[in-house]
């Protein structure tokens, strides 16, 4: 066990639970949002109310629940073996879609560099298919690697996107603001919903919060409170960055722009500007992305161990990587690409989003319902058990609104794809049931 002295102060943790959400998420969003218009930006207010109950009720099952598995452990706390499997397998799932959206962001990106990618649907998707394979190929040498390369490259997005929340304020033209406020008449309730799967895509990476609480001082205090500040500040950027673009660039060009961060910087400065934001913005997508693979390895991986998964995914090479787990989730997104080309950057990248959000939604209400279990048998104080349960309650009814409002295509799919899983754990239980002794 670390010493106090080496453990992780509030600051130093808060700034890592900031880093694991600000990823690749909103690099596309204010494009997608723009679609609806301005008024997207109550999407923003409903998801921060809800990320911060996830995030404190995720805080506290990771601080009490130090099993494997992480979310998995804490769904099946209260609801069994099965729930561990059918968490660990709609959050690889989820995992899988996620890696090709943030491709697709990349190769949005990208086209600023190579036009050739944007000439037709199946440019676009050649380039999508190299950025997974090249991404995946990374993640060979293990995560010591794939860590560096991660935590530096996140900051090409995360700069830009503060940066613009301080000062484009200076270029926000309120008229340009107000005539994109609600541009197709949409009611409020219709307007907010539109965006709550998208807003809630770019928390993605709140359900590592607790992780840490090992190595913290003081963690009954320290993690709950870092989860809320960090979400609080993710909250403030993502609203801020997505509110100035809407009062700097025409609501129609901005939806239909496949690199939004780099049109607004152009805007307020010049092209080559621009194109820098649009470097950036393809550094962190690709070093996003080889996180998130690496993560979804692990999280295969960790099935394997405990013999959920089949053994091939918990195999790793001398350099401890899941090398061949790693290439049958090369083969399970590529297949993905292909079934999602169509002629719209925005279009393909908000439906694999809400795809996504859905089957995220499964592990997340599973391990949220877990958390007064949790509390329970680990003798929580009786003030701690009700906070815990109230905040916990509103996660999971939040969450449930975002399976509302990733709509019926979204819910559909996702409800097939989840039932899949339930065949592949039969075969589990049969394996593992003992047989009656006989007479």
């Amino acid at each position: 066990m670390a010493s106090e002295s080496n453990k992780m102060g509030l600051v130093g943790l808060t700034t890592i639970v900031t880093v694991n959400m600000m990823g690749s998420g909103i690099i596309m969003l204010p494009a997608s949002l723009a679609q609806t218009g301005a008024i997207s930006l109550l999407s923003w207010l409903v998801t921060a109310v809800g990320a911060m109950c996830i995030a404190y009720a995720f805080a506290k099952c990771g601080m009490y629940c130090t099993k494997d598995g992480g979310m998995s452990a804490y769904s099946a706390e209260a609801h069994g073996k099965s729930s561990f499997f059918i968490a660990s397998y709609t959050y690889y799932v989820c995992l899988v879609i996620s890696a090709v959206a943030i491709a697709v962001s990349a190769a949005g990106y990208l086209e600023e560099f190579i036009p050739w990618l944007k000439e037709k649907p199946v440019n676009t998707f050649v380039g999508v298919v190299v950025i997974l394979i090249v991404t995946m190929i990374a993640n060979f040498k293990g995560p010591k690697i794939t860590g560096q390369i991660s935590a530096f490259t996140v900051w090409g997005i995360i700069i830009p996107v503060v940066g613009l929340s301080v000062i484009g304020w200076f270029w926000f033209d309120p008229q340009l603001f107000k005539s994109a406020w609600n541009p197709h008449e949409m009611t409020t309730m219709d307007a907010i919903s539109s965006g709550i799967a998208l807003t809630l895509w770019a928390f993605l990476g709140i359900e590592s919060a607790g992780a840490n609480s090992g190595t913290v001082e003081n963690p009954q205090k320290n993690v709950p409170l870092a989860c809320m500040l960090a979400t609080s500040f993710t909250a403030i950027v993502y609203i801020t960055s997505t509110a100035v673009i809407q009062g700097i660039v025409p609501n129609a060009e901005l939806a239909k722009s496949d690199a939004p961060f780099g049109l607004v910087y152009t805007y307020m400065f010049s092209k080559e500007v621009g194109l820098v934001i649009t470097a950036l913005a393809v550094i962190a997508c690709i070093g996003s992305l080889l996180g998130w693979q690496f993560t979804n390895a692990q999280v295969s991986r960790a099935a394997a161990d405990i013999k959920l998964f089949p053994k091939i995914f918990g195999e790793v090479s001398k350099d401890n990587a899941p090398i061949k787990g790693m290439m049958i989730m090369l083969a399970l997104e590529l297949v993905l690409a292909v079934m999602t080309i169509s002629p719209t950057l925005v279009k393909q990248f908000n439906v694999l989003v809400n795809l996504a959000v859905f089957i995220n939604m499964v592990p997340y209400i599973l391990s949220l319902t877990g958390l007064e279990v949790i509390l329970r048998t680990n003798n929580a104080s009786s003030k701690e058990y009700k906070i815990g349960s109230i905040v916990g309650t509103l996660a999971v009814v939040y969450s449930i609104y975002g399976v509302y409002a990733c709509g019926e295509e979204a819910v559909f799919y996702g409800v097939i794809v989840t039932l899949f899983g339930y065949i592949f754990y039969g075969f589990i239980a049969a394996r593992d049931a003992v047989p009656a002794s006989k007479a």
